[in-house]
């Protein structure tokens, strides 16, 4: 996996550098604050991001935000605070993992392979709900041209139906765009 590091403490930085490509991942970009953790993950396209919560100029959360704005990808925090109101911010800030420092290799891995999970399980989902809310967008406009077909030209719901189906495989256009057209050009304004 392509991963970006962002941590103000050069040691810690190329101890997580070492331990991420040893375990076969390549560490595409490293920040030493917030705001260069922002234009890296902007200019490297990074599959995950592991970043320190408190950096100078920008803190790893901020700067979590606004690479997930740009483009969600996991990330892992990592900090040498427990504190709950840091972890609060992090998860709505949209992290997928939280470590505190000192971890080893053991806790950083799973994390990381965690994060990664719960991430494409989020994209799915997305994806699902944006299909549905589509198919009911679609459902709702064909079911409006139909109304109207049988309002303003006296068809019943199968006839009316079958005018739609017909125009669409007449013209090879989906189904809902036929219906759009036809609220377009009979619905009342």
């Amino acid at each position: 996996m392509r991963i970006l590091i962002a941590e103000d403490e050069t040691i810690i930085r190329l101890d997580l550098r070492d331990l991420l490509e040893r375990a076969g991942h390549e560490v595409v970009a490293e920040a030493r604050d917030g705001e260069e953790a922002v234009a890296l993950a902007r200019e490297h396209s990074p599959e995950l991001a592991v970043m320190d919560v408190k950096m100078p100029r920008l803190d790893g959360i901020e700067a979590a935000k606004r690479i997930l704005d740009e483009r969600p990808i996991p990330i892992v925090m990592l900090t040498a605070y427990g504190q709950e109101e840091l972890v609060n911010r992090a998860v709505e800030a949209g992290v997928f993992g939280y470590l505190v420092k000192p971890f080893r290799e053991q806790d950083l891995v799973p994390a990381i392979a965690t994060a990664r999970a719960r991430h494409e399980e989020l994209a799915a989902v997305r994806e699902e709900a944006e299909s549905l809310a589509d198919a009911l967008a679609a459902r709702k406009a064909i079911e409006r041209a139909k109304g109207l077909l049988i309002e303003k030209e006296g068809l019943s719901e199968a006839d009316a139906f079958a005018r739609l189906r017909k125009a669409s495989q007449l013209s090879g256009r989906p189904l809902k765009v036929i219906a759009e057209a036809v609220i377009a050009t009979l619905a009342p304004e």
